[in-house]
C-alpha cells in the first residue's frame, strides 16, 4: 500500500507518493495561489495528487491514506486549518474535503511537525523516540517528537520554539513579543546582525550592500572578513543558548537542525554543541542529545505529511 504526502507551501504545493520504506515514488506540484478562494486551491491540490498518482501508476485504490502538512495554527484533531496568514485560510476543514475527494482518511498537522515526524522515519533520526527538530529560515520553526508521536499541545498551538523570550524587551519580532529566540537566531536575524556590523566596517565585503543572504554572511567569513566571521560566531550562541533551554526542558535524544543554513554542517554545529556542554543543566554529566543535521531537505514535508 501507499500513502500520499502533501506541502503546502505559501508558493507551490508539493505532492508526493510514498511506498511503505517511506520512499517517495513519484511527485507533483502546483502554484499556491495564496489568497484566492480555498475551495480553488483545494481544487489544485487535489489535481496535483491525481497527477502524482498517475506519474507512479498508482491509483488511488492503492493508497490507505493521504497527508497534508500546512503553515500556521492547525486543529490536527478536527482536520481543519485553523489560521495560515500566508495562504489568506481560516477554519479550512481541508481535511474532510480531501476525504470527499478521494475516499480515504486525512490527516493534517504544521509542516514543521511534520518535517519532525519525516526525520524519524525516514531522515536523520530513524529509530529515534524522542527529539526536536529546529528550523532556521524566515523564522525559528520546531518539531517535537515523544515516544515517536508529534507533540501538538492543547488545540494542537505547541512547538512554536521560536516564540520563547531569549532577551526580555529585546528585538522586536513578528509575533509582537520582544526579545523572542526567532529574533536573535533565524537566518533572517544573521542577516540583520550581519548588515548592522558591516555598516560600522568599511572594508567588509558586506558593507553598503542592499541585499545580504545568510550565505553571503557565510562566504564573506571565509574570505577573511572578521567582522562576518564575529557575526556568525554570536549567532551560534544565540542558537545553541536556545538549545540549551530545550536540552534542560526536554533532555530529547536529538535534535535537528533544518533550513538552508543547516547545509554549513559542522561549521555550526560544533560551536552549538560546545555550548550546550558547557552551558546546559549538569554541564557535560547532563542529558546531552546529539545534535546533527536534518537529512531530508525539501522531501521532509510530504515525508512526514504521509506518515502522520
Amino acid at each position: 500500500m501507499y500513502r500520499i504526502g502533501i506541502d503546502l507551501g505559501g508558493t507551490n504545493i508539493a505532492v508526493g507518493v510514498v511506498n511503505e520504506r517511506y520512499e517517495l515514488v513519484s511527485q507533483a506540484s502546483c502554484p499556491t495561489g495564496a489568497f484566492r478562494p480555498y475551495e480553488e486551491m483545494v481544487a489544485d491540490m487535489c489535481a496535483a495528487v491525481e497527477k502524482a498518482l498517475e506519474n507512479a501508476g498508482v491509483s488511488i485504490s492503492q493508497c490507505e491514506s493521504i497527508g497534508l502538512g500546512s503553515p500556521g495554527t492547525c486543529d490536527s484533531e478536527a482536520g481543519v486549518v485553523v489560521r495560515a496568514y500566508n495562504l489568506g485560510w481560516f477554519n479550512v476543514p481541508v481535511c474532510q474535503m480531501l476525504t470527499n475527494r478521494f475516499g480515504i482518511p486525512a490527516r493534517l498537522s504544521n509542516d514543521a511537525n511534520c518535517a519532525a515526524l519525516a526525520e524519524t522515519v525516514a531522515g536523520a533520526a530513524v529509530g529515534c523516540k524522542n527529539m526536536v527538530l529546529i528550523t532556521l529560515g524566515t523564522g525559528v520553526g520546531g518539531g517535537i517528537i515523544i515516544d515517536g508521536s508529534i507533540y501538538a499541545g492543547m488545540r494542537s498551538m505547541g512547538a512554536e520554539l521560536g516564540h520563547t523570550v531569549l532577551v526580555l524587551d529585546g528585538e522586536d519580532c513578528t509575533c509582537g513579543r520582544k526579545g523572542c529566540w526567532e529574533a536573535y537566531a533565524s537566518a533572517t536575524a544573521l542577516i540583520r546582525q550581519a548588515k548592522a556590523a558591516a555598516a560600522q566596517d568599511s572594508a567588509s565585503p558586506l558593507h553598503g550592500k542592499e541585499r545580504v543572504s545568510a550565505y553571503d554572511v557565510f562566504v564573506a567569513a571565509d574570505a577573511g572578513c572578521k567582522t562576518a566571521q564575529s557575526v556568525i560566531d554570536r549567532w551560534c550562541e544565540y542558537v545553541a543558548a536556545g538549545l540549551t533551554d530545550l536540552v534542560n526542558s526536554l533532555a530529547p535524544e536529538m535534535i535537528l537542525i533544518g533550513g538552508g543554513v543547516s547545509r554549513q554542517g559542522e561549521r555550526i554545529l560544533q560551536p552549538m554543541r560546545q555550548y550546550i556542554e558547557k552551558n546546559c543543566f549538569g554541564g557535560k554529566e547532563g542529558a546531552i542529545p546529539r545534535l546533527l543535521a536534518a537529512k531530508l531537505g525539501n522531501e521532509a514535508g510530504i515525508i512526514g505529511a504521509a506518515a502522520l
